[in-house]
C-alpha cells in the first residue's frame, strides 16, 4: 500500500508541474492575486461583476473587490449601503496588481487545486510510511520530509504571487519541484521489495551523474530564457511571436549551447549502455526525451512558438530529470556497499 501511494504522490506532483507549465504558457501567474484564496474566495469568481462594489450587497470578511485599480479587502462581514464606505475596507498592500481575467484566474486556480491534491497524496503516503519504520527508518523520515518540502513549496508559490512573478523566485520554485521529485523517486526506488543489481563501471556512473547535473543547469537557464520571453511579450504583444526571440540575451545562447552538450553526453550514455550491455532500459527513454526536448526547443525558435510547445518543453524536461535521477540511483547502488537489498 505504501508504494502505491508513493506512485500516486509522484503522479500528483507531475500534474502540478503540467498545470504550472500551462500557467506559464498563458501568463496566468497573477490570475489569483492573493493566496491561498483567490480574490478572497475558495472558489474564484467567473465574472468581473463579482469583484465590483455594488449597493445592498453582502460581503464576508476577506472577500476582495477591484476599486479604482486597487484591491480592497472586506474588513468584516457587512452589507453595503448606497455609497462606498472606506471604513469597511482595507487596501491590499502585498502588491498593487489589480486585474481580473477569468481565464487566467481559473487556470491559476486549477494549478492551486492540483497543488492541494498533491499535498493530500503526499500526506497519506507519509502516514502509510509508519508501516515501514521497523524495516527502514529512512523511508519514514524521507516521507515526512516530503510533506515538509511540499509545504515549503506552497509557501514559495505564495511568495511568487506576492512578488508579482519575480524571476528568481520562479526559478527557486521550479528547482524545489525537482527536489520534491527526487525525494519521491528515491522513496519509490528504495522501497522496492528487491533491488536489482547492475554491473556498471564507475566511469559510466559518473557520466550519468554529469548528465543529470547538466539537465538541472539547463532547467535553471530555461527559466531565465522564459522570463526574457515574458518580457518580450509585454513589449511587442502576444501576436508578434516572431519577435519574441528576435534579439535574445546571453541566457538564450547558453541554453542553446547546453542543449548540444546534453545531446552528446546522453548519446554517449545510450551508446555505452548498448555496447557494454549494462541493461539500463530507461536509458532508451532518456535519449528519446532528449530528442523530444531538442525538437520542442527548435520548434519554438524556428517556427515561432507553435501551440503547446512551451509547456511541452518544460514537461519533457521534468520527465527527463525524473528518468535520469532514477537511473543514477540504479547505477549508484552498484558502488555503495552499504546500499544493500532490503525486504520491505
Amino acid at each position: 500500500m505504501y508504494r502505491k501511494w508513493v506512485k500516486i504522490a509522484l503522479i500528483a506532483v507531475y500534474l502540478v508541474i503540467i498545470a504550472g507549465a500551462m500557467v506559464r504558457m498563458t501568463g496566468s501567474g497573477m490570475g489569483c492575486p492573493d493566496w491561498p484564496k483567490c480574490f478572497g474566495y475558495y472558489v474564484p469568481p467567473t465574472d468581473i461583476t463579482e469583484l465590483e462594489w455594488q449597493p445592498q450587497r453582502s460581503f464576508k470578511k476577506g472577500q476582495v473587490i477591484i476599486k479604482d485599480e486597487t484591491l480592497q479587502v472586506a474588513a468584516k462581514d457587512f452589507t453595503t449601503s448606497e455609497t462606498f464606505s472606506e471604513n469597511n475596507w482595507n487596501l491590499y498592500t502585498k502588491h498593487d496588481y489589480a486585474t481580473f481575467n477569468v481565464w487566467h484566474t481559473w487556470i491559476e486556480y486549477i494549478n492551486r487545486l492540483f497543488g492541494a491534491l498533491s499535498g493530500l497524496a503526499v500526506l497519506i503516503m507519509a502516514l502509510f510510511s509508519f508501516s515501514q519504520w521497523k524495516h527502514s527508518k529512512r523511508i519514514t523520515l524521507l516521507s515526512w520530509l516530503s510533506v515538509f518540502l511540499l509545504g515549503f513549496q506552497a509557501w514559495l508559490g505564495a511568495t511568487v504571487v506576492y512578488s508579482v512573478l519575480s524571476p528568481i523566485r520562479i526559478t527557486i520554485h521550479m528547482v524545489m519541484a525537482l527536489v520534491i521529485l527526487a525525494v519521491l523517486l528515491y522513496l519509490l526506488y528504495y522501497s522496492q521489495p528487491k533491488l536489482r543489481t547492475f554491473s556498471i563501471s564507475i566511469g559510466y556512473t559518473n557520466l550519468l551523474i554529469f548528465a543529470l547535473l547538466l539537465t538541472i543547469v539547463q532547467v535553471v537557464l530555461g527559466t531565465q530564457v522564459r522570463q526574457f520571453v515574458d518580457e518580450q511579450v509585454d513589449i511587442v504583444g502576444y501576436q508578434a511571436k516572431s519577435l519574441w526571440l528576435d534579439n535574445p540575451d546571453l541566457y538564450f545562447y547558453a541554453h542553446r549551447s547546453f542543449s548540444i552538450l546534453i545531446f552528446l553526453v546522453n548519446l554517449a550514455l545510450w551508446f555505452f549502455n548498448k555496447k557494454h550491455s549494462y541493461g539500463l532500459k530507461k536509458i532508451n527513454m532518456i535519449f528519446f526525451l532528449v530528442i523530444l526536448e531538442a525538437a520542442t526547443g527548435i520548434a519554438m525558435y524556428y517556427f515561432d512558438f507553435p501551440f503547446l510547445s512551451q509547456p511541452l518543453h518544460l514537461i519533457i524536461a521534468s520527465l527527463l530529470f525524473g528518468y535520469q535521477f532514477y537511473v543514477v540511483l540504479q547505477a549508484w547502488k552498484r558502488h555503495r556497499p552499504d546500499f544493500i537489498t532490503r525486504q520491505v
